[in-house]
């Protein structure tokens, strides 16, 4: 059974293996740690004593948001722990203006099934930040 909290207390950088799967440079789990920690909003997905997934959001709290990480461990996925962690973090926005996220094409339709519209943006990746 899978349960969702947002209390990030009590993760430790080891509850934290297995994400960010073909990521060219994956974050630390310092770094991973400390994101989640620093974050307007998070929830996680727990299959027990387990962090099965989790989802971030960074905001100023009174219009705009952005939701940077949506992760879901492969030995988790295609349950449904995605979607309901969209819908958590998506309720938990409810009083912003805007809520924005990047995604690769692939996943769009993916997104657009939970009431995103596609958006155009630009961005700047500087992969060795994570390289620690």
């Amino acid at each position: 059974m899978i349960s969702y909290n947002t209390d990030v207390s009590d993760l430790a950088e080891g509850d934290l293996a297995g994400f960010f799967v073909g990521w060219p440079t994956p974050p630390s789990p310092a770094q991973h740690l400390a994101v989640l920690r620093g974050s307007y909003r998070v929830v996680i997905a727990r299959s027990g004593s387990e962090v099965a997934g989790f989802v971030n959001m960074i905001s100023d709290g009174v219009l705009t948001a952005f939701i940077p990480w949506l992760e879901v461990r492969p030995e988790f996925q295609g349950r449904g722990i995605g979607s309901e962690l969209m819908r958590r973090i998506l309720a938990e926005a409810g009083h912003l203006y805007s809520v924005d996220l990047t995604c690769d094409e692939s996943l769009r339709p993916y997104y657009e099934r939970l009431g995103m519209a596609a958006l155009t943006g630009m961005g700047l990746r500087n992969r060795d930040a994570c390289a620690g």
